[in-house]
């Protein structure tokens, strides 16, 4: 009898359908929020150029001091109950905004400070939720779950890029924020119910919280394989960070594009992304990893520099914006196999350690990404940053090409 596929015990296993409910729901109105947060600062509080990189900065900087200590408490306490006051935690401060504005003194400081503290429980929340899957389900299905789970993101894309921006445009950005709340509260209730115990965190020694953070680090620069991605993820993310930091300012104020019409462009990319999370496995065992992960990259790069190409809301113009949403899919090709690469070569007791490490280290890259994009759409113009993330994508490919990574067929 032939063995059943690491798929199909997937969704046999009860907990890791919670699991993925919990992420799917929260991930919709995580997306909902990454539409209205922006456009109530450019649309309500008519943001600048720097403004709008302020506001992603405060995202990322939150996330960047807490991203240490937070792989060492995801190593030291369970983690599901982190998940689960992670989750409600953002829901309360989500909602202050929608209240702020209904009370006429939504602020710009306001936004800054939401973003600041979403992110700091983003954090806590994310580095658990990669630390807690191999509570769920087995090693060998580390791959499938997470091609899953990405596949499951990509359709939550789709559905809040293109909901997102009809709430933005019908009911108000800050009324679109009351989505993302809510989906908070039903992740907390998802995960929750999920019923495997958790095993006790692992006895550590009494050290400083500096040695044992610096523990996960020398991980991740000793071995050859962790390094490398971890340099491509942070030569990438900091590129896309330049773009993001300007493409809703470009495609609102200099082509023209209404927030709805923006919405459905995103739900291209939503798509694209669904293609790759379904295909990743796939591919990976069709080239290779290392081959996967490197075209993943330099796809994404080359998507991005389409954007810069269109110069109006004209049907030409709008088909550039919609063919760089087909990059999204190619990178979630690379993340998904190099997340599961990660989880296969990392011992457990550091797994934590290991997440957060790599997560602080692409949120200091990331940080710099979009203050650099804000500086340079200020001083050299908008289309001027555009290539050169573009450009930057595509050089993160040589941290995977110039490693051992390239020759890897498959996880070790």
């Amino acid at each position: 009898m032939p063995a059943p596929s690491p798929r199909r015990d997937l969704w046999a296993n009860t907990d890791f359908v919670k699991l993925w409910a919990a992420s799917s729901v929260s991930i919709f109105g995580s997306l909902v929020t990454r539409t209205a947060l922006p456009f109530t600062a450019i649309l309500v509080l008519h943001a600048t150029p720097l403004q709008m990189a302020a506001l992603g900065a405060a995202d990322l900087a939150s996330q960047f001091l807490v991203g240490l200590p937070a792989g060492l408490w995801v190593d030291r306490l369970r983690r599901r109950p982190i998940m689960i006051a992670a989750d409600l935690g953002r829901a309360a401060v989500l909602l202050s905004v929608p209240l702020a504005a209904f009370l006429g003194v939504l602020r710009i400081e306001h936004l800054y400070a939401v973003a600041f503290l979403a992110g700091v429980l983003t954090i806590f929340f994310d580095v658990a939720d990669q630390s807690y899957l191999p509570t769920v389900v087995r090693r060998e299905q580390l791959l499938a779950a997470n091609s899953t789970l990405a596949a499951s993101a990509s359709v939550s894309e789709v559905a809040a890029f293109g909901v997102g921006g009809w709430l933005v445009q019908w009911l108000t950005a800050p009324v679109a924020i009351l989505v993302d709340a809510a989906s908070f509260v039903g992740s907390a209730l998802f995960v929750g119910a999920i019923g495997t115990p958790e095993p006790p965190p692992a006895p550590t020694p009494q050290r400083s919280l500096r040695a044992e953070m610096a523990e996960g680090f020398r991980a991740v620069w000793r071995n050859p394989v962790l390094r490398a991605t971890a340099g491509c993820s942070m030569t990438a993310n900091l590129s896309f960070r330049i773009f993001s930091a300007v493409f809703l300012l470009y495609t609102t104020r200099e082509l023209g594009v209404a927030p709805g019409v923006q919405g459905m462009i995103f739900a291209v990319g939503g798509v694209s992304s669904l293609v790759g999370a379904v295909l990743a496995g796939r591919i990976a065992r069709a080239i290779g990893v290392g081959p996967a992960m490197i075209a993943g990259v330099t796809l994404m790069g080359l998507s991005l520099l389409l954007v810069p190409l269109a110069r109006d809301a004209a049907p030409v113009a709008l088909m550039f914006l919609v063919a760089q949403q087909f990059g999204d899919g190619a990178f979630v090709v690379y993340d998904v196999t190099q997340v599961s690469l990660r989880q296969s070569v990392t011992p457990d007791r550091l797994l934590g350690r290991v997440n957060g490490s790599i997560r602080v280290a692409v949120l200091g890259a990331m940080l710099i990404g979009v203050l650099l994009g804000g500086a340079l759409g200020e001083a050299l113009g908008l289309r001027v940053a555009l290539v050169v993330a573009g450009g930057g994508t595509l050089l993160a490919s040589l941290w995977l090409i110039l490693s051992p990574v390239r020759t890897l067929r498959i996880h070790p």
